[in-house]
């Protein structure tokens, strides 16, 4: 496993209204959930990045009012065979 090391300020945790580790698992979670919805990585590498299972996951999306299931659209008529 890879360790990464950020400096911020103090005053970034008093902005936010959060401890350090809670800091980090807010960004883990808030970066792995604009990931998934940009489609850069699936839903089980965005749970692995937030340091949650899969359900645990989609459930903290919900809180979030984020999608839980990102379709494209033209994926979705080419799998089901769908033409115009």
């Amino acid at each position: 496993m890879t360790t990464l090391t950020m400096q911020l300020p103090e005053d970034v945790f008093a902005a936010v209204r959060s401890a350090p580790r809670d800091f980090l698992k807010d960004m883990r979670l808030a970066a792995a959930a604009n990931w998934y919805e940009s489609g850069a990585i699936s839903q089980e590498i965005a749970a692995e990045i937030a340091g949650l299972d899969r359900t645990d996951f989609l459930l903290a999306l919900a809180r979030m009012g984020r999608d839980s299931f990102v379709v494209d659209l033209e994926e979705l008529k080419q799998e089901i065979g769908y033409e115009a």
